[in-house]
């Protein structure tokens, strides 16, 4: 494995993601070669026709596309391999330590067990320390275009198995499906021990973000770009250090902002407030945490200073334990020291 010293002249420092879908993360040439593995026919010719769909209007294209390409996904090898493409591609890029979100309605309405998926995921984050140098959590992703029963039932479901997660989140089409929705969810993950994290604020207005702080008592905002749209709901943020997982090209690949030079992040981080850069959905997107970094400083001119902030951030919002949190922040200290700045 790359040492901290060997990256030091890349863009991106040694960070947390803490804002990832693993389903993703299916690049291309996973989806047809876990469809050949599977004998599924694909509505693609070949991989050109694939990519093609890869531009975006809004979220609910990307959507689209998204939950028809997790058809392949069939067998615990299948999430396994999924996950394991990831975490190599994530630790080649400067990824320490990630949180991910898996999105267990989805694999289950398609009839996929729900042990299947959880089993599979979870066999390659059990040996992601080892074999990639990456530690790794677990986050069971709920689908706010459905019903808040649907979510409840699987929740309790992943109780009953004793699975690997280590908290929920909320995920899918914004608007029209308020964090108010999913109260009930949220006291239930909180009554058995879990971290609670939601998405509000990329498509949904700031007053979501809001809703999801105090309606669902969540310790961590995914996306959270809305919020500089109301100064009231930035100074709380700042004062209460709230942490952001932002995604700067998911959002302009899904069109939240037209491009990265009007992405808000340069004016978030100056206003104090806490936010990350994480990569979301890159198979999709067009690109992984570091491709994110390299592009922030060709666009916006990142230093290394405030490169060295976002990674700090986004390792003391984790969810690891303290003694993880101590080794990644001082592998920033080390990347710092590298890059001469």
């Amino acid at each position: 494995m790359e040492t901290f010293g060997e990256t030091t002249t890349t863009a991106a420092p040694p960070v947390a993601e803490l804002h990832l879908h693993i389903e993703g993360t299916l690049q291309p040439e996973l989806i047809f070669a876990l469809a050949e593995r599977n004998g599924i026919e694909l509505p693609y010719a070949d991989l050109n026709e694939l990519r093609a769909k890869y531009e975006f209007t809004d979220l609910q294209s990307f959507l689209d596309l998204y939950y028809a390409n997790m058809a392949v996904l069939r067998t615990e090898e299948d999430f396994a391999d999924m996950t394991r493409a990831y975490l190599a591609r994530a630790a080649a890029g400067g990824v320490r330590h990630v949180e991910v979100m898996m999105d267990p309605q989805a694999h289950v309405s398609r009839g996929v067990p729900l042990e299947t998926c959880v089993n599979g995921v979870a066999s390659a984050l059990a040996t992601s320390a080892e074999e990639f140098g990456v530690s790794t959590l677990l986050i069971a992703a709920f689908l706010r275009d459905l019903s808040e029963e649907s979510a409840l039932e699987v929740l309790e479901h992943l109780i009953a198995l004793e699975a690997p997660i280590a908290g929920i989140g909320l995920d899918s089409a914004e608007v029209g499906n308020p964090p108010s929705k999913f109260e009930r969810l949220y006291r239930r993950a909180a009554e058995a021990g879990l971290h609670r994290i939601a998405h509000a604020g990329e498509e949904g207005p700031a007053a979501y973000i809001t809703e999801a702080l105090d309606l669902l008592g969540v310790e961590r905002i995914d996306h959270g770009i809305r919020c500089m749209d109301d100064p009231a709901v930035v100074e709380r943020l700042v004062a209460e250090q709230v942490p952001l997982t932002v995604c700067p090209l998911s959002n302009v690949r899904l069109r939240a902002v037209d491009t990265l030079a009007d992405h808000p992040l340069p004016a978030m981080l100056a206003a104090g407030l806490n936010v990350s850069v994480n990569s979301d959905d890159p198979a999709y997107f067009g690109g992984y945490v570091d491709d994110n970094f390299e592009q922030l400083v060709a666009i916006h001119g990142f230093s290394v200073a405030q490169r060295a902030t976002l990674a700090a951030n986004s390792i003391r919002s984790s969810f690891a334990d303290e003694a993880r949190k101590g080794e990644l922040l001082e592998a920033v200290a080390e990347w710092v020291r590298g890059a001469g700045e």
